[in-house]
């Protein structure tokens, strides 16, 4: 059997970013860029649950929940989808073959480690990575991975087994697509960049509690400067590892995701032309750079080149200072008068 939906792809730097970008462009809707995307959805983010452990690590994450950026671009937009999760296998199966058959391209929540694609050092036991199926040629089915420079395929026990996946954000064959062609106008887009940063400042700044938006980051680095008295250094080493491995190896991570902000403020000028937004936007690029340092020094440790308490001591004040510098960007932010 052979299906394929009208379907272009294009690489991006972050999975959510661009499955939801191509999305939008499968059914016409080609101003919304990836660094539109994740502003307009809030996708900039911090936590650091520390009750919560992911591969024997401490559950960082850089970004909003996953689903969330396409959920509120959609919204945000004006855009109607479809989204479903599944308890049986069978019928998401049957419901994607539905959506396929009826032309749609459709986002798939997965798990990375059964990825056969990927390359064995960047799977692990991690849910929340976004692909695009958009056919089907016998038991292959035929995939957009936007991470990856070139189109793929799973076959149906491979995209079976990675959509249900087990775990923590455990998918249960989640299914979204934009449910038909809506027409984005230029005011709309200023308004939804508005809410979408209105939305950030709010996640950044204004959680009351010490593990989320900039408390949480200076709060975790604090916590690091513990870690070698606390855990010992192998121990303290492997969590270095797990915080640089959600920051630079799912998705773009601290540094990444902090560039495409820039990018988005840049973006958003065109719409809402406030000098402001060119001057905060260059503020995103400095915290994006000291996240790329900061993961540098992360490596050292835990790859044993370095390992001191002061190695420990200058891990933990790179993120006190990227704290401080975030904090001063949202503040700015908080205050522009839209005209």
């Amino acid at each position: 059997m052979y299906m394929k939906t009208e379907f272009e792809h294009l690489q991006a730097a972050h999975c959510e970013n661009g499955v939801t970008t191509n999305l939008l462009r499968s059914v016409g809707i080609s101003k919304i860029t990836e660094p539109l995307t994740f502003g307009i959805g809030s996708g900039i983010f911090f936590i650091q649950i520390p009750f919560l452990k992911v591969n024997n690590g401490p559950a960082i994450a850089f970004r909003t929940m996953p689903g969330l950026i396409f959920k509120r671009t959609c919204n945000r937009l004006g855009i109607p989808v479809v989204r479903k999760k599944f308890s049986s296998k069978e019928q998401a199966e049957k419901f994607l073959e539905a959506s396929l058959n009826s032309g749609h391209p459709v986002g798939c929540q997965v798990g990375v480690y059964y990825l056969t694609y990927f390359p064995k050092e960047y799977r692990f036991h991690f849910n929340a990575h976004n692909l695009i199926v958009y056919g089907r040629e016998g038991d292959q089915y035929l995939v957009s991975d936007p991470i990856m420079e070139n189109v793929t395929t799973l076959s149906r026990y491979e995209l079976e087994r990675v959509r249900f996946a087990k775990g923590p954000l455990a998918p249960r064959g989640q299914i979204y697509y934009p449910r038909e062609h809506t027409p984005v106008s230029d005011d709309k887009i200023r308004s939804a960049i508005k809410t979408g940063i209105s939305k950030s400042v709010n996640d950044m700044l204004r959680i009351p509690l010490n593990i989320a938006g900039v408390k949480g980051i200076a709060t975790t680095g604090k916590k690091i400067k513990k870690w070698r008295d606390q855990l010992g250094q192998q121990k303290a080493g492997l969590y270095l590892a797990q915080l640089v491995r959600m920051q630079e190896e799912i998705g773009t991570g601290g540094g990444g995701f902090r560039y495409i902000y820039g990018a988005f403020l840049q973006e958003a000028y065109g719409y809402l032309p406030n000098e402001q937004l060119l001057e905060i936007s260059k503020i995103f690029t400095r915290s994006g750079d000291l996240w790329r340092t900061a993961a540098v020094q992360a490596a050292g440790i835990y790859k044993g080149r370095i390992g001191s308490q002061q190695d420990f001591n200058v891990m933990g004040d790179y993120l006190l200072e990227i704290s401080e510098i975030e904090k001063g960007a949202f503040r700015q932010l908080s205050k522009i008068k839209w005209h």
